[in-house]
């Protein structure tokens, strides 16, 4: 595992994925075992909240950046070097329709519209 995603997995996940419910109880729970008072409750749980916003936003940040460094390493194309590829093929497409309507058709083995001998079934060359 990175270091990267090791540092992410150590901010303090529980906040990052805690949802507001379960923060304002376990603000609750530590108010009635008197560890925190009442009047501050609200802003510790709006504090963690915060807290959590922010490691989620920095823990997004650092596994997008790791796709990036992945997928950079591996040399897959960007979107943007795909649309160009894409618009470059149909520019080519398009020369490619016009040349073959100014053209007779060309099969694939051209020796094959002259040869008119052919093998037989137990491999003989039979003329047609």
């Amino acid at each position: 595992m990175s270091d990267l995603l090791k540092k992410a997995l150590s901010l303090g996940i529980g906040l990052t994925v805690a949802s507001k419910e379960k923060v304002e109880k376990v603000v609750d729970d530590l108010v009635k075992k008197g560890e925190i008072a009442p009047s501050e409750s609200k802003a510790v749980v709006n504090k963690l909240i915060e807290r959590g916003e922010e490691e989620r936003n920095t823990i997004k940040k650092m596994v997008q950046e790791q796709v990036r460094r992945v997928l950079q390493d591996l040399d897959v194309p960007a979107g943007s070097d795909v649309a160009s590829l894409e618009q470059r093929i149909s520019v080519l497409e398009q020369r490619v329709s016009e040349l073959e309507g100014n053209k007779p058709a060309v099969t694939a083995d051209p020796a094959a519209e002259t040869n008119t001998y052919r093998p037989g079934p137990s491999g003989e060359t039979t003329a047609e």
